[in-house]
């Protein structure tokens, strides 16, 4: 039974899909036949497994729905056992928009932190498996590329053209998605002006206050790849506090 879990825990990771394990940490008594058993729980509730008991059960799989919500674990105690119960989360994608030495770090530190990189530049020979090779690529216009995406909780966008203009076009379309993180380069003044356009054409603030502008920890990265630790660091914060929803939370920043 437990490898028909393990291969389901896979399958919905790779279809972008949420889950809850339930583990048996901890027997009491003689309740021998708890002991490797897990309990797998699916996001539309359904099950995969056993923990040998119905009443415990019925109350780790109402518990399973607020693991799966917050994305945060717990541990259960029973008079007969003790059960863990942990999220079970979709490998993350990070959309990167730009091309140039940023984003090549970017993608290589997010790979080796377990996202999934996409690539998105309108030049075929920077957005190339020569330069990122962990990556997969959309070469077109940002138009084209941002009318292929549904960007979900699942997703991170990293915002980081070469051109003012690209970034404000890929963040007018950003803001409107539910994409749990959103993220652009840049200084005061670029950002400032940005966000005084898209209010202007009707875009919420708060819809642009949950941006992280200027991108990055504030860790006094200077070099490209410096940079990209402070982006990843700053997208693993976000993967790890628990999901809120894009709106609940203020992340705009406007300091240099």
């Amino acid at each position: 039974m437990e490898l028909d879990v393990f291969d389901e825990i896979q399958r919905l990771r790779q279809l972008g899909q949420k889950a809850a394990l339930a583990t048996v940490v901890r027997i009491r008594g003689a309740e021998s036949g708890f002991r490797t058993s897990k309990l797998l729980i699916r996001e539309d509730g359904s099950r995969l497994g056993s923990i040998g008991s119905d009443a415990i059960e019925a109350d780790v799989w109402a518990a399973a729905e607020s693991v799966i919500r917050e994305e945060k674990s717990r541990i259960m105690k029973f008079e007969t056992a003790e059960i863990f119960i942990e999220p079970i989360l979709p490998v993350p994608r990070i959309i990167i928009f730009g091309a140039g030495h940023i984003a090549i770090q970017v993608s290589k530190i997010a790979t080796i932190a377990g996202f999934r990189s996409t690539i998105v530049d309108d030049r075929p020979e920077f957005a190339s498996a020569e330069r990122f090779p962990e990556a997969e690529h959309i070469c077109g216009t940002l138009g084209e590329a941002t009318a292929q995406f549904q960007a979900d909780e699942n997703t991170y966008v990293i915002i980081v053209t070469r051109d003012n203009e690209e970034d404000k076009h890929v963040l007018r379309w950003a803001v409107q998605t539910n994409a749990r993180y959103i993220g652009m380069i840049g200084g005061r003044t670029k950002i400032q002006s940005i966000t005084s356009e898209l209010e202007g054409e009707g875009i919420s603030r708060d819809r642009l206050e949950r941006v992280n502008m200027p991108i990055g920890l504030d860790i006094g990265a200077v070099l490209p790849e410096e940079i990209a630790v402070a982006i990843v660091a700053e997208l693993i914060h976000n993967r790890r506090e628990g999901f809120r929803h894009p709106l609940s939370k203020k992340l705009y920043r406007t300091s240099s």
